[in-house]
């Protein structure tokens, strides 16, 4: 079985998304806002490809590239010098990732969920930033489907 058909979610976030990034401290103080502009396609049978462009109002931008690989019952996997996880589906709409960045160690591991809205045109993300078991951070993030 293929990625597409073992993961049908998935592949309805297949496409063009824009959108921002919030980053809060345990308190909810905002840490860091920018926007994004994502890619998300499969590619053949078993490889999710993922490109994230972030953009500040400084000027400043970043572009990451996030392979992923199907690794069978329902679940892909990543690895790139910069991070490392996994993702299933939860249900008809909620994506599942656990993750780490590499540079960070090992205590500090990311949690994220994924809700797709019913039409497919908009979702929302969070991350759970967790060092040593207590979140020292979050991440909000609500997307548009563009294009």
């Amino acid at each position: 079985m293929g990625l597409r058909e073992d993961m049908p979610l998935l592949a309805r976030h297949e496409g063009r998304w824009e959108g921002e990034y919030v980053h809060v401290d345990p308190g909810g103080a905002v840490l860091d806002r920018h926007r994004v502009e994502m890619t998300c396609a499969i590619v053949g049978d078993a490889t999710y490809h993922q490109t994230n462009r972030y953009t500040w109002d400084d000027g400043r931008v970043e572009v990451h590239e996030f392979p992923g690989r199907h690794l069978g019952g329902g679940r892909c996997g990543f690895d790139t010098d910069r991070l490392k996880g996994e993702f299933w589906e939860l249900d008809e709409s909620t994506i599942y990732l656990r993750w780490q960045f590499k540079a960070e160690g090992e205590d500090l591991r990311l949690f994220e969920l994924i809700v797709l809205s019913g039409t497919g045109d908009t979702r929302s993300r969070v991350w759970q930033w967790i060092r040593d078991g207590v979140c020292v951070r979050r991440t909000l993030i609500n997307e548009r489907r563009v294009g």
